[in-house]
């Protein structure tokens, strides 16, 4: 019969170095996003200070939230369907949330009506709830994965189309700036989306706290985990929910960004050799946070004063994290 893990002194070890490391990390980033970039920053300017307070924080703060939370959300996804490629890219869930967020904004627009914050993370969260309703459908008629798969990047390619239509035709000019939203950026985030996300994102996290013991079983198989009287249509249902408002709350506020649902998950559980939801919640969380802020800097500074889309940076270093973590599992 299986066991849930124990822990022992060395794991115990692993962990705390892993998180410590990981937190240097997130501070050295943050102090390099907030003081590095294509104007220097000089706190005897008025002008300076407003950069740094009104631009760069809030978007350091973005990045950190919002990149913590699509990795939580990544890891969700890949408990619920107990696949590695799972996450709210790969699967159409983000496409999803961008294209409803496209609609409803152009309509508000349109009707000269401005959308809040709260808004469009419900229309992000509707167009993700659609997306992973067609995923779950997929999903129970074909038990293949594989194929699973290919029919989220599908509806991801689908929505991402429908979603350029609309604003490449929209006469808005306020419309047609969407388009840089639309590729991925944490660029143009407000203090008060800044505090919108966080209330968002830290009760997708408390939920989380209270799901530990319950995916920690359900990781062992849903027979084990009914055996231990947990209720799996339940704990499923919170899943799809908890990764919804995660993804939905990305895409409303930075746009789709690729890879980091799948690869920061994927390499922190290598790193830690474990999978236990106690464990690895607060990592993907800690580790996302430092993908994206690390991406984030790059997109800034690489070909300043161009700024990349933050999606090209997370694509090319998250595809090879994924790569390797692809190979390391085919090997016998």
């Amino acid at each position: 019969m299986a066991h849930l893990p124990t822990y022992t002194n060395y794991n115990k070890t692993r962990y705390a170095v892993v998180f410590v490391l990981l937190g240097i990390a997130l501070v050295a980033l943050c102090l390099l996003n907030l003081f590095v970039g294509s104007v220097r920053v000089d706190f005897h300017t008025e002008a300076a200070r407003r950069i740094l307070l009104d631009i760069r924080l809030p978007r350091l703060l973005a990045a950190l939230i919002l990149g913590g939370a699509l990795s939580v959300a990544g890891f969700l996804l890949q408990t619920f369907f107990n696949n590695p490629l799972a996450g709210p890219f790969v699967l159409g869930i983000s496409s999803g949330a961008k294209l409803m967020v496209a609609m409803v904004m152009i309509l508000a627009l349109n009707a000269g009506v401005i959308l809040n914050s709260w808004g469009m993370i419900a229309a992000a969260f509707l167009g993700a709830m659609l997306s992973m309703g067609f995923i779950l459908l997929v999903s129970a008629r074909r038990t293949s994965m594989g194929i699973l798969i290919v029919c989220g990047i599908m509806v991801g390619y689908f929505c991402s189309a429908i979603t350029e239509l609309f604003i490449t035709f929209a006469k808005d000019t306020n419309i047609v700036n969407l388009h840089h939203w639309s590729q991925g950026s944490f660029a143009g985030i407000s203090w008060n989306n800044v505090v919108v996300m966080t209330v968002v994102v830290l009760l997708g996290l408390i939920a989380c706290v209270f799901l530990c013991k319950p995916m920690g079983a359900y990781q062992l198989g849903e027979a084990y985990a009914k055996n231990l009287g947990v209720d799996v249509r339940r704990l499923r249902r919170w899943l799809i929910l908890i990764s919804s408002l995660l993804a939905a709350c990305v895409t409303a506020f930075a746009g789709p960004i690729a890879f980091v649902g799948i690869a920061v998950p994927q390499l922190l559980k290598r790193v830690l050799k474990t999978q236990a939801p106690g464990w690895t919640i607060p990592a993907c969380f800690l580790g996302g946070s430092v993908f994206c802020l690390g991406s984030d800097l790059l997109a800034r500074v690489l070909f300043a004063p161009t700024e990349l889309s933050i999606s090209v940076v997370t694509s090319v270093l998250g595809a090879p994290i994924v790569i390797w973590v692809m190979m390391k599992r085919q090997r016998p």
